[in-house]
Formats: structure tokens, C-alpha cells, sequence
């Protein structure tokens, strides 16, 4: 793959549930496994600029510790309040067991 691509993973190396940081293009990120799919969004929530990392998965959905609000991991779009805006999505694709994130192009997963 060509840059801006970046390689940020292995496939299989997040349980469902899991979250990982990453880091590419310099912009902080977060890999997320939910129910066995993976997406690349913003680590910090639109709300508060809180970090998500400790946040928990469900349903499709990634949840802000500080608040509550819920982010779609799809659409990055908030699904409860307090938040009102949404967080960045970004393309990702496995390619030969490989996890890659491209930090270029914000909300066209």
C-alpha cells in the first residue's frame, strides 16, 4: 500500500470489545473491534476532549467514561447526549493479515 496509508495493526490482534491507540500521520486514533469488525475513529470525545480509550463497546458504538454520550463507530455520529457533535471516522483495510488506516481522508470510511 501507498502512503498515506499506514499499517497500524495485525489482523486478528484485538479481541471483539478491544481498543487500541494508534497513532498514524501523527494524529491520535483509536482501533476499535466491535463484534468482530474493525474501525478507525478519533480518540477524543467531541464533547469534552476527553479520551475515549476507557471508553467500552457496545452495539456498534463506542462510550465516553466522563459523560456517557455514545458515538456510532461508523459514522462517528453521536446516538446520546451530552455530546452533539461527531468524532472523525476514517477508512481502514486488512490486507494479507495486515490492519491499515489511512489519517488522510476524515469521515469517508
Amino acid at each position: 500500500m501507498k502512503a498515506p496509508w499506514e499499517k497500524v495493526a495485525e489482523d486478528g490482534e484485538l479481541a471483539p470489545g478491544q481498543v487500541k491507540r494508534i497513532t498514524p500521520g501523527g494524529r491520535r486514533l483509536l482501533l476499535c473491534n466491535a463484534d468482530g469488525k474493525l474501525y478507525a475513529v478519533d480518540e477524543m470525545c467531541s464533547h469534552e476532549d476527553y479520551s475515549l480509550f476507557l471508553g467500552c463497546i457496545q452495539e456498534g458504538k463506542i462510550k465516553c467514561s466522563l459523560h456517557g454520550s455514545y458515538f456510532d463507530l461508523e459514522t462517528g455520529q453521536p446516538t446520546v447526549e451530552p455530546a452533539s457533535e461527531p468524532i472523525c471516522t476514517y477508512p481502514l483495510r486488512v490486507s494479507d493479515g495486515e490492519v491499515w488506516v489511512n489519517p488522510d481522508q476524515p469521515g469517508s470510511n
